[in-house]
């Protein structure tokens, strides 16, 4: 076979240091284009962006040559640079430094990109953590609670 090929899905999801709800209506008409651009430059390019105040959820199809951690590196170092130049109120903005990286099979990406559309209606009866936990027990995910949240 002269060709290497990948289709890999992955939902990935991430917090703000703290859960503090930084991601307001003033920056993110700005963020989730901007994310889906630093995807698209680490040629894994997004299906969907979304999320609420303090977290964001991403469909991207990983591209072959490069790691799940090298992408959210650069997702998160470059939106964080950005956003810290939105004004004063923004400079002190950090991502929390960990993430979960979820695998999703191809037809499961539409109920995704409807997930990912309806976060901020999901999140009026549920926090980050209580999602994120789902998350981690629906793909059985062992966790020591002590290191999943800053």
């Amino acid at each position: 076979m002269p060709q290497s090929l990948a289709n890999i899905l992955v939902h990935v999801i991430f917090s703000t240091k703290n859960r503090t709800a930084w991601i307001d209506s003033e920056i993110e008409d700005e963020l989730y284009p901007y994310l889906s651009s630093i995807c698209r430059a680490c040629h894994s390019p997004s299906h969907a962006v979304g999320g609420t105040e303090d977290h964001v959820h991403i469909a991207l199809s990983l591209s072959r040559t490069i790691t799940v951690a090298k992408v959210m590196e650069e997702i998160k170092r470059s939106s964080s640079k950005r956003i810290k130049t939105k004004g004063a109120r923004y400079r002190a903005f950090a991502w929390q430094n960990g993430y979960g990286a979820f695998s999703i099979g191809q037809s499961q990406l539409p109920a995704l990109k409807r997930y990912i559309a309806d976060q901020k209606d999901h999140h009026r009866h549920r926090t980050f953590q209580e999602e994120f936990r789902e998350f981690l027990e629906r793909y059985r995910v062992k966790y020591d609670e002590t290191y999943v949240w800053d």
